[in-house]
């Protein structure tokens, strides 16, 4: 299958994926169980969406590969891993706040950030009526719109995006950060859903977003798309993203970024 094959499998999944996320928050959500933390949740939602995405997927590519928030990592023959995250921002799910997607990405190596190659991936946003979508080399788009990140900026000039990590020591070094940032940027955003934050310094809606303690599935289809709209997705001190840090952003504006979180302690 080509990259045009693969995006069109990812965007129909992720629409579809969508579609059943929203009649399943009509009917109503609760929370099924917690991870990592109290505040770390799953919703019965969450997983039925995976399980839908992981069947069509795999009716589609039997020999692919697939890693997904609630049902983990099987190996596959092709070389290829769908990389997914079913509902990401559970919690404003749950909360019938409108910042939730549905994210799938396909990538060629081993599902790490840091050394994969992605190749397709799309962000449904059913809330909005977005759909997302980019491909390696074929650029990023929102619908049929193609997107480009802004232009470069003075960091005091920058609307930049964060998120919070659910273990509560990591949040109070992060607050710390996040209040020593407010005063050298224009202002400062947390919506929740890193899939949405990095679709958004594709479209040009923010000038860069950071955060701390993404998994693999949280970033795949949105820093693709952020790259195909011309701009970087890195670590700290141009390490590769990760758990560690992930920055995005208009290539000048992520570096001065990354510089100050470095300062900062981040």
């Amino acid at each position: 299958m080509t990259d045009t094959g693969l995006l069109a499998l990812a965007s129909d999944v992720a629409v579809a994926a969508g579609e059943l996320a929203a009649r399943l928050r009509r009917e109503g959500v609760s929370v099924a169980a917690t991870k990592s933390s109290p505040i770390d949740i799953v919703t019965e939602a969450d997983r039925a969406v995976e399980a839908m995405i992981r069947a069509r997927l795999a009716d589609a590519r039997p020999d692919d590969g697939f890693l997904g928030e609630e049902s983990g990592a099987e190996h596959g023959s092709s070389g290829l891993t769908w990389v997914v995250d079913p509902i990401d921002g559970t919690v404003n799910y749950l909360y019938d706040l409108p910042n939730w997607s549905v994210s799938v990405a396909v990538v060629e190596g081993e599902p790490d950030p840091a050394t994969w190659r992605a190749l397709a991936g799309a962000v449904a946003a059913p809330a909005f009526g977005d759909l997302y979508t980019a491909s390696a080399g074929g650029g990023a788009f929102l619908g049929d719109r193609r997107l480009e990140v802004r232009p470069a900026v003075p960091l005091e000039s920058a609307l930049v995006a964060t998120g919070f990590h659910y273990t509560q020591a990591v949040r109070s070094t992060q607050a710390q950060v996040a209040g020593e940032l407010l005063s050298r940027v224009r202002d400062l955003r947390r919506t929740g859903g890193a899939a949405i934050d990095l679709a958004s310094v594709a479209a040009g809606r923010i000038d860069a977003y950071f955060e701390q303690g993404l998994h693999p599935w949280d970033q795949a289809a949105g820093a693709l798309l952020v790259r195909e709209a011309g701009g970087v997705v890195t670590g700290l001190d141009g390490a590769g993203p990760g758990v560690r840090m992930l920055i995005a952003g208009a290539p000048q504006t992520a570096a001065a970024l990354d510089d100050l979180l470095q300062r900062l302690g981040a």
